[in-house]
């Protein structure tokens, strides 16, 4: 499931860097991916959707239905 979720991740980061952002994968434990918004993401009021209707979306749909997204603040 980590070479899917890594894989998802570089097309994902991709989008985001399109719009001035970025995303780390921190870590993954079981099924809940850690990650890290950072440029222009790291400050938006919009990061929790963006993590939740965008990137968790994206990885349930191509990788497993019950993974979870969560976001890693510094």
């Amino acid at each position: 499931m980590e070479e899917k979720v890594k894989a998802e991740l570089e097309e994902i980061t991709k989008m985001l860097q399109n719009d001035g952002g970025d995303c780390e994968l921190v870590k993954i434990e079981g099924k809940t991916v850690y990650l890290r918004l950072k440029g222009a993401c790291a400050g938006c009021p919009h990061a929790a959707m963006t993590l939740k209707n965008g990137v968790e979306t994206i990885l349930k749909a191509n990788v497993d239905p019950e993974i979870s997204v969560v976001g890693v603040q510094d």
